[in-house]
């Protein structure tokens, strides 16, 4: 499978990648023998980039890559997770971290970027993978969505910075430790505030760069480019409908689908049946065109889905396509597409 190189660093990434956020169990429990066997698959595969974090299950997601990871070659695979977040027991049901895991454990989390907590984040997520490397950490939700507020994403940006996160990060890549410091993004406006501030190598991006909704073009992904960061495209199926296609019970940005978002869905696969594409196909090759992408990174959750991901990375898709979703509207004519035949 292509690799591409996270910005000035040592770390290389397959194209393709596993996500592990649907691994958590947000809707209930997935069987244990599906999810290990569904990372087993992947590796067999030749997946070898696995993304992850404390959050995603609160902790299940991980302890589920580590049983499986921790029996191969450690340099057979490249893993990545996340800090912001130490965890300890819950015991109430109805904690807001409990309700957002259906199938997750019995953990709750607080937020915590300053270098203890990065670094007891660190030491928590090792003991759960039973791992003792990692290759990548990834700064995870300072957004205004998970902390409520501008003046609140402002002072965790600032115990990141005074008090000492981002620098624990810093000396942990150039003891060795980890090859790579990125930050998860889910909203527009906040690739800038970091790398104002802070040395990035990479931003995991869900949601606004997808066959759906280019806006991470107007700034975030030039910026990208300016400052050398890599991309990786999380959530390339925009959490479902472009997996699924526009039928009932799709979701678009983990909600269900608006009826915008499905007709516009509905018009992209009718395109592709003309073309010989499937929707999925379209998906996942599409952010890999622009040239800070170095990897899109679904979350299969069996055996089935995995395969389909491999068929649609794989699935020849010519240049007419995308030149008609650009003249019906439906592509932004700013966004770079793979070369294809004809």
């Amino acid at each position: 499978m292509q690799r591409r190189q996270i910005a000035q660093t040592t770390l290389a990434m397959p194209v393709l990648g596993f996500g592990g956020a649907t691994l958590g169990d947000a809707g209930g429990s997935i069987p244990e023998y599906q999810a290990l066997s569904t990372i087993e698959a992947a590796y067999a595969a030749g997946i070898d980039y696995f993304d992850t974090s404390p959050w995603y299950g609160n902790g299940k997601s991980e302890l589920r890559f580590g049983a499986v990871l921790r029996a191969k070659p450690r340099a057979s695979y490249s893993l990545s997770t996340k800090v912001g977040r130490v965890y300890q027991r819950c015991t109430d049901p109805d904690h807001p971290s409990q309700q957002r895991w259906r199938g997750g454990l019995p953990f709750s989390p607080t937020f915590d970027y300053t270098r203890d907590g990065v670094l007891r984040s660190y030491e928590q997520s090792l003991l759960r993978l039973g791992i003792d490397r990692i290759d990548a950490l990834l700064i995870h939700d300072l957004d205004e969505s998970h902390l409520g507020s501008p003046a609140a994403v402002e002072a965790r940006l600032d115990e990141l910075d005074a008090g000492g996160g981002f620098a624990a990060l810093a000396a942990l890549k150039a003891a060795g430790e980890i090859a790579a410091i990125g930050a998860g993004i889910n909203r527009l406006g906040m690739i800038p505030k970091f790398l104002d501030r802070f040395s990035i190598d990479f931003f995991l991006v869900a949601m606004p760069y997808t066959l759906l909704n280019q806006e991470a073009l107007d700034a975030e992904l030039p910026l990208c480019q300016a400052r050398g960061a890599s991309v990786v495209i999380g959530a390339p199926f925009a959490s479902g409908i472009l997996a699924i296609g526009p039928v009932a019970g799709a979701t678009y940005g983990y909600q269900p689908a608006p009826d915008p978002v499905l007709q516009k869905a509905r018009a992209i696969k009718e395109i592709g049946e003309r073309h010989g594409v499937p929707l999925g196909a379209a998906a996942l090759q599409f952010p890999l065109a622009h040239p800070a992408v170095a990897a899109v990174i679904p979350g299969p959750v069996n055996a089935d889905q995995l395969r389909a991901n491999l068929k649609w990375m794989r699935h020849p898709i010519p240049a007419a396509f995308w030149q008609e979703l650009k003249a019906a509207g439906l592509l932004r004519a700013d966004a770079p597409v793979p070369e294809g035949p004809g």
